[in-house]
Formats: structure tokens, sequence, C-alpha cells
């Protein structure tokens, strides 16, 4: 089992930045792929980023792609979501998640953990 916890959320104003961070305990992060989704209100959950175990493999929605960067810190069990250039479509409740096997990395049903949420709001 492994439990995450996200943090890093806040208001900012659209052209800022934010960095989420992704703290995992119970299981050790480097065996585990990490995917970040968000939810805005009256959506559906969408992926966002996600990273293979070692980092050295990563996707990102096309909305995201250049903006945002994925990255993970295996010692310190941590992953983190840097976003730039903000833009108010990207508020939303932003997940973290994982799972220890390699399944489709855009589908949140490959996921088996997952955070309890971070809000990001982006004001214009």
């Amino acid at each position: 089992q492994a439990q995450l916890v996200e943090s890093g959320g806040g208001l900012v104003q659209a052209g800022g930045s934010l960095r989420l961070s992704c703290a995992a305990s119970g299981r050790t992060l480097s065996t585990l792929t990490i995917g970040w989704f968000r939810q805005a209100p009256g959506k559906e959950r969408e992926f966002v980023a996600a990273s293979s175990w070692s980092g050295g493999n990563t996707d990102y929605a096309d909305s995201v792609k250049v903006r945002f960067i994925i990255s993970r810190d295996n010692p310190k069990n941590t992953a983190y979501l840097q976003m730039n250039s903000l833009k108010p479509e990207d508020t939303a409740v932003y997940y973290c998640a994982a799972s220890p096997d390699s399944g489709s990395w855009r589908r949140a049903s490959s996921y088996v953990y997952w955070g309890q949420g971070t809000q990001v709001t982006v004001s214009s």
C-alpha cells in the first residue's frame, strides 16, 4: 500500500508558476509510475502528465506540454509537477496517482493509489 499526499496548490495570477509536490509513504516511489491528473468543476478528471519509475520517460497532455514539467526525487520519495505560464483554464483540483504496473499512463483506471488532491486556482 502507498499513501500519497499532494501539496503546493494555491491561488496564482495568470502567467505565474506553482510547484506541486506528491509525497509518498508506505511504498518506495522508485517502484511506481507516477501520474498527475486534474479535475475542474463539472468536468471529468483528465490526464496531465506521467513519469516512469526512473523518470527517464515522461508524457504530457497537449494542453500542458512545454509549460508543465513532471519530475521525481526517488531518494526523497517525492514527485513534483512544476507548472509555468499558468492559465485560468488550468484551474482544477490536481491529483497525484501511482501504479506499480505499466498500464496506459493516460488512463486514470491504470493507477492504483491516489492522493486527496490539491486546489489550483489561476486568476485572470
